[in-house]
């Protein structure tokens, strides 16, 4: 087994969480959980083999392990792991992921979420859970595949930072920097994702922004100008006339009736 396949829609149930050692009695485990799904995130070297397939376990990896699968740890000494027993959502559209994947630099951020998931577990499931599934979220976004429809990782990256900027002027060479990629190749993977240029993209980002403040919010119009990063009120007005279809006091009196 290679690759898993999961439903994320919904949040896990998490039945144990937890913080393991392993290979001080033995240096060998062989089990299966017949009825609980295993997320790991690993702190060691060892060698997995699971139904039969065999993986190599490394510091900063992390797995996903469906329910009722025999899973066989080879270990080097003292192992230590972070885990989650739980039972996904089975509702929603199916991710397939690597049952084994190196978390790169996503590896403190999962393992921060799943230390919180330990330390709630017990006063609080749901919290756990919210952890939990912000944690597989993230798992599934490592490597995205076609199957589940992600994004290439610096396209990725660069999404969110442009979501995280958009109040504030935006240069290409930035966005691209924050995205660990050169201008041309982030303008190349963009306009394969989208069909635009990164300019095209941020400007249509801008002014979907601007149309949910228009119709859901109280804020003057100037605030709302200002909060996307056009805050030339000619300029704003013009760039909803083209993205939008109507000047923005046409779009907020629309959604008010």
């Amino acid at each position: 087994m290679r690759d898993v396949t999961v439903c994320l829609d919904d949040p896990p149930e998490v039945v144990n969480a937890g913080f393991a050692i392993h290979g001080l009695s033995s240096p060998d485990d062989r089990f299966r959980l017949p009825d609980l799904w295993q997320f790991h995130l690993y702190d060691y070297e060892a060698d997995l083999e699971v139904d039969g397939t065999p993986h190599r376990i490394a510091p900063g990896r992390v797995s996903l392990i469906p329910a009722d699968t025999d899973v066989h740890y080879r270990y080097r000494g003292r192992s230590e792991h972070l885990y989650v027993h739980l039972r996904p959502s089975t509702r929603g559209t199916p991710h397939v992921l690597p049952l084994v994947q190196e978390a790169g630099t996503a590896a403190p951020a999962l393992a921060e979420l799943l230390r919180r998931a330990v330390a709630a577990f017990n006063d609080s499931p749901a919290q756990a859970a919210a952890e939990v599934w912000t944690a597989l979220w993230r798992t599934a976004r490592l490597r995205p595949t076609e199957s589940s429809g992600g994004s290439h990782p610096a396209v990725a990256a660069a999404f969110a930072y442009i979501e995280q900027q958009l109040p504030r002027a935006l240069a290409v060479p930035e966005v691209a920097a924050a995205a660990r990629v050169s201008h041309n190749h982030l303008t190349r993977l963009i306009k394969a994702e989208t069909g635009m240029t990164v300019v095209a993209y941020v400007r249509q980002r801008r002014l979907a922004r601007a149309e949910h403040l228009l119709r859901e919010s109280t804020l003057s119009i100037p605030a709302v100008a200002a909060s996307i990063g056009i805050p030339n009120l000619q300029a704003f007005n013009k760039a909803c006339r083209q993205e939008l279809g109507s000047s923005p006091r046409a779009i907020r009196d629309a959604a008010w009736r």
